[in-house]
């Protein structure tokens, strides 16, 4: 959600300065956003899911190609190039 500062009523502009520890000018937007803290998993279901993992990740490695590391390094510097466009391997 976000808001004007000049549409704010005072408590909330009052609140809000409060909160960010400085005052608010009438061109300021303010960005409201709740976060939720994830929920806890109990050691079964954390067991659970890793095992779930594991035999997906299992899965997955039955059906890749062999590469070699050089090949692999490629592909990787690759993936990163294509989302980064400024990487540049060290090695």
């Amino acid at each position: 959600m976000i808001c004007q500062a000049k549409d704010l009523s005072p408590d909330q502009r009052q609140a809000i300065e409060s909160l960010i520890g400085q005052k608010l000018s009438e061109q300021d937007n303010v960005s409201i956003q709740r976060l939720s803290q994830p929920a806890q998993l109990s050691d079964p279901q954390r067991q659970n899911l890793v095992k779930s993992l594991e035999s997906y990740f299992a899965k997955v490695d039955a059906q890749r190609q062999s590469v070699s590391p050089e090949e692999a390094d490629a592909a990787i510097d690759e993936a990163l190039r294509s989302t980064r466009p400024n990487y540049r391997p060290v090695r």
